[in-house]
């Protein structure tokens, strides 16, 4: 296994209810123009974990994955909206390109499940989480920052969640 750069946070989650809570700490920290890639296989944890990234971000909107709408907004009570991305379906990174990210970047965070699959159309700097099943009980997150941004957010994410 590979030594995990100082920026990198990897956390293990033992359970539903702890993946949300992460999700909550991330959700609180989240800014328009941010941007998180999620992937992993199914039954990562990816929807669990962005139901609580809304909540912690101040949705109360129920989250659901986004797989055949392509794209689930959010909002709170100020009408800031969180977009959540499910890149599975998207067929070409031509049809990706035409669903406009920077017209979304510009009013609110946006989450995408498959991000891999858009890869090469993403901006360079984000936030890169790559979710594994390990059990039914046991998940692991490695957070990967690009950018100024992204590093500052991935501390204060570690800062939160483990105190140092």
């Amino acid at each position: 296994m590979p030594i995990l750069d100082p920026n990198t946070v990897e956390c293990f989650s033992r359970g539903a209810d702890q993946t949300r809570r992460f999700g909550m700490r991330l959700g609180s920290l989240l800014k328009p123009g941010d941007l998180v890639g999620l992937s992993g296989d199914l039954g990562a944890g990816k929807t669990t974990l962005i139901s609580g990234v809304a909540k912690g971000w101040g949705s109360p909107d129920p989250v659901t994955s986004p797989t055949f709408v392509l794209v689930n907004e959010y909002y709170r009570n100020d009408n800031s909206v969180l977009f959540h991305m499910d890149a599975y379906r998207i067929g070409s990174l031509w049809e990706a390109e035409e669903l406009d990210f920077e017209r979304m970047l510009q009013k609110g965070p946006m989450l995408i499940e498959w991000a891999e699959q858009i890869e090469p159309i993403l901006p360079k700097e984000r936030l890169w989480i790559n979710m594994k099943y390990i059990s039914d009980d046991i998940r692991s997150f490695t957070l990967i920052p690009t950018g100024k941004r992204y590093t500052s957010l991935t501390a204060e994410f570690r800062r939160l969640c483990f105190g140092v």
